[in-house]
This record gives structure tokens, sequence and C-alpha cells, in this order.
């Protein structure tokens, strides 16, 4: 009975996750759109949610990715793969805050991977999977998407060049309904099945699922499906603002550039079952739409602020997922360690919201001149 209330409490942490993963990285997929005016914000968010929804069932590589590629899943137990949550969300939460376009997929790499070192040590890492098929594809990624949205601005610039902008700018917003549909078809087939795989997990460590090539049930599909299109439609509007008009002032053609080299990249990774990050690909395809048309486009500062959360996101999430196990070892197995880290999380939350409420001291009165 233990055992089922502590799987029940993982499965809606990962859901969790799934939805604040949903709306973090919706900027991903519409800022785009919206910045050029191709789509009003609440109906390329609508568009968005309901193809981050549908291509979740496309594939399940990733998620089998996830489940048995990284970590040793026959070592996975529940307060480790609810400590890894717990990073996760954490990373997605802070960087939410400050609207930096960090990654998701990474933060829950990261913290599964804390929590599992700070269980199990490095013998429970799979060292050739994470390097293969996440470090090496994160390092990848991006510059791929930068070098394919730059090459296919300067083609379209030159195709386009003699043509009126009105007619041209028209055009190119309608081709960003399409290519803006299809990025947010590609994130749901690489995104949520990200959760999917980590539900397996759990399922395995819980004794549901066998710990050899173990099959992600159907209602695991439907319920991350369903939480990432809900976190999408929710919206990460501070980070929509970061990824639409921070790091370039973009034109249409550039969105319909930057959005289909991401869904081109995003596309391919799924495919080979990569779990990629959205969030670099889609960053490195803006940067490079506005790049090759001219280099002092882009604000630079913006985008180190970006690479400087990328590079913290695996240790940051890692470290906060092994700090969030050592509570829970700590106070004890079954349901204890889980309800343990929850009131640390909610004292640490109570004590923030305190502090943002201390009142200013009214000023001093003047007085009265002689």
């Amino acid at each position: 009975m233990s055992s089922d209330i502590l799987l029940a409490l993982v499965v809606a942490a990962a859901l969790t996750f799934d939805f604040t993963n949903g709306f973090h990285d919706t900027a991903n997929v519409v800022a785009t759109s919206i910045s050029t005016r191709a789509l009003p914000p609440r109906l390329a968010i609508l568009i968005a949610a309901v193809l981050n929804f549908i291509g979740a069932f496309l594939s399940l590589k990733v998620a089998a990715t996830i489940a048995s590629g990284i970590v040793d899943s026959g070592q996975v137990t529940l307060q480790v793969v609810f400590a890894g949550l717990i990073g996760a969300i954490f990373w997605n939460m802070l960087t939410w805050w400050f609207g930096l376009p960090s990654s998701s997929s990474h933060a829950l790499i990261g913290g599964v991977v804390g929590a599992m070192l700070a269980a199990h040590g490095f013998g429970a890492i799979n060292g050739e999977g994470l390097l293969g098929k996440v470090v090496i594809p994160a390092l990848v990624a991006p510059v791929l998407a930068f070098g394919v949205a730059g090459v296919a601005i300067l083609f379209i610039y030159r195709i386009v060049g003699r043509l009126r902008p009105g007619p041209a700018t028209r055009g190119f917003r309608l081709g960003q309904i399409a290519s803006g549909s299809l990025l947010a078809l590609a994130h749901g087939t690489n995104d949520a099945q990200k959760t999917m795989g980590i539900i397996t997990l759990a399922l395995v460590a819980h004794g549901s699922l066998s710990p050899v090539d173990p099959q992600v049930p159907f209602w695991v599909v439907v319920s991350a499906a369903s939480a990432i299109a809900l976190g999408t439609y929710s919206g990460g509007w501070r980070i929509i603002r970061t990824m639409g008009s921070k790091i370039i002032k973009m034109d249409a053609a550039q969105g319909f550039a930057a959005q289909g080299s991401g869904a081109a990249v995003i596309l391919a990774a799924t495919h080979v079952g990569f779990p990629l990050s959205t969030t670099h690909v889609i960053s490195g395809g803006v940067v490079g739409a506005g790049a090759a048309k001219r280099v002092s486009a882009v604000k630079w500062g913006v985008a180190g602020n970006m690479a400087i959360a990328w590079v913290l996101t695996i240790p940051a999430a890692g470290l906060t997922g092994g700090l969030a196990y050592g509570i829970s070892a700590l106070a004890g197995g079954g349901t204890q360690g889980p309800a343990a880290v929850c009131v640390v999380i909610a004292v640490a939350v109570g004590a923030l919201l305190r502090s943002r409420r201390v009142r200013t001291p009214p000023p001093i009165a003047e007085e009265p001149a002689v």
C-alpha cells in the first residue's frame, strides 16, 4: 500500500514537471509567430497546445531512451525518480522566473542523474548513453540549427529580394503558420516523451513493468500528452518576450527560417531517439537567422546569458536532485522521504513569499521650519 501511494506521488510529480515543461517551452514554439504578427498570441498558443498533444503519439523512441538508455533502470527506486523530478521542476521554475529559455529536457536528465549518483554512485549511470545521446546532441543541435537557419535566410533574401515588402511579408506570415505548426508537432514528439520515460522508470521501480526493455503503457502516453498540452496553453509569457524580441528584432522571413530549421532538427533527433533540447534548437535557429542578416542585429549579451543557463542546467538540476534524495533518505523509506522533501519545499517557498511582502518603512516626516 505504501509503495502504491509513493508511485502516485511520483506520477503526480512527473505530470507536474510535464506541465512546467509545457509553459516553460511554449516560447520555443510560438514566440517567433507572435513577434512577427503571423498569429495572435492566444491562437498561436492554442495551435501549439493541440499539436503538442498530437505529436506525443507519433513516436516512443525518446521515451525508451529516458527509460533505459541513461541510467541503470534495475537500480532505480521511486525515491530516486521523485528526487530527480524535484530537481527538474526547481530549475524550470527558477529559469522561468528570470525569463531565461533553458532546457527542460536537460533539467530532467540532470535531476535524475544527480539523484542516481547520490543513491548509487557512478556505477548506476550509463556514461556512454549520457554522452552519446544527451551531451553530444546538446552541443551539435543548436550549432546545426544556427547553420541551417543562416543558410536558409540568405537563400530566402536572394529569392525575394526584389519583391515588394508588403506582399513578401504577408506570404512569409502565412508560411510561419505552417512552419510554426510543424515546430509545435516536433516539440510534442520529443518533449512529451521525456515524462513518459520517467513514469515508465517509476513503474519499473514499483515492479509494475519489467526492467528489461520496458514498454510505455498507453495511459502514460495520454497523461503526458495532456499535461504538456495544458502547460503549453497556459503560456510562459516571460520567456516568450525573451525569445520573441530580446535576442533579435525579427521579420517574418527570419521567423519562417528559424521555425523551419528548428522543426527539421528536432524531428531528425526524435527519429533516432535523442532527447533533444528544443530550447537549444530554436534559440540556435533564431540567432542564426539574425546573425546571417547582420551580426550586430543579435543582442549577444542576452544570448550569452542564455548560454550560461544552458551550461548550468544539468549540474544545477543534478545538485538539486541529489540534495532532494539526501533529504528523502534521511527521513526514511516509503512515503516519509518525499513527504519530508515536500515540507522543506513548502517552508522555503513560504519564506520567499514572506520576504517579498516586507513593507518599506514609511518616510520620516520633515520637521517644520523654525
